[in-house]
């Protein structure tokens, strides 16, 4: 599993990438972490790693870096992350959004308290979770109408009157070529994943993601 690291500090990416690694080695994975996204460009799309977390807010990719990823997830790899370290991330390149399935435009009000709606959609990444409250940024996305939605925020800000009660996807799941992708939107700083149910939700997409199918049965089934 490699995760990519670097970007913005404001969403803490390497904080938040040691966090995650720490919990997928938990589950039996073994992880690499890199702080330059050259690594993409020299991806062996037959022998990729079996998950790449982009953790990267705004940058761009380079040609190579881009084929490099792009390729690696067509072949079978796995996407997956959260919040602006995927979904925010490589604004300059539309290819990585059509494969992530969604891209950031806006968190109306900064900071807010909002409320997290499971779809019911009988999936493992959300099965046996529940609706839950969280405060950080909410974000606003340009989604891909063809995501599997697993959970929805309502946004509601005085100030974006015209968006008004627009339900909005939080987490999804994609194919891109014969790779699995996962999204979750929330995750703004790494103390936000000190609330469970927004640390389980990113970590079983990336367990679903990376094809670790054993390991996510266990999150499942614990209570």
């Amino acid at each position: 599993m490699l995760f990519v690291n670097g970007g913005w500090d404001g969403h803490e990416p390497f904080a938040t990438a040691s966090r995650f690694a720490a919990l997928v080695e938990l589950e039996g994975l073994s992880t690499l972490q890199a702080d330059s996204t050259r690594v993409l460009a020299d991806l062996d799309a037959a022998d990729a790693p079996r998950l790449i977390v982009p953790n990267w807010t705004m940058g761009s990719l380079s040609e190579a870096e881009e084929r490099g990823l792009l390729a690696a997830v067509r072949g079978g790899a796995g996407l997956a992350g959260w919040h602006g370290g995927m979904g925010d991330a490589f604004r300059a390149n539309p290819a990585y959004q059509f494969a992530v399935g969604g891209q950031w435009v806006e968190h109306p009000g900064g900071i807010v308290d909002f409320d997290v709606q499971v779809t019911g959609v009988d999936h493992p990444i959300t099965r046996g979770l529940s609706g839950f409250h969280v405060r950080s940024e909410q974000y606003y996305l340009h989604v891909d109408p063809g995501n599997l939605v697993l959970a929805t925020t309502r946004v509601s800000h005085p100030e974006y009157p015209w968006v008004e009660g627009t339900v909005m996807p939080v987490a999804w799941t994609r194919h891109y070529g014969a790779g699995r992708v996962a999204y979750c939107s929330l995750g703004h700083v790494n103390e936000d994943f000190d609330e469970p149910n927004t640390r389980e939700l990113v970590l079983r997409g990336l367990l679903w993601a990376a094809r670790a199918d054993a390991a996510l049965a266990g999150r499942v089934a614990t209570p």
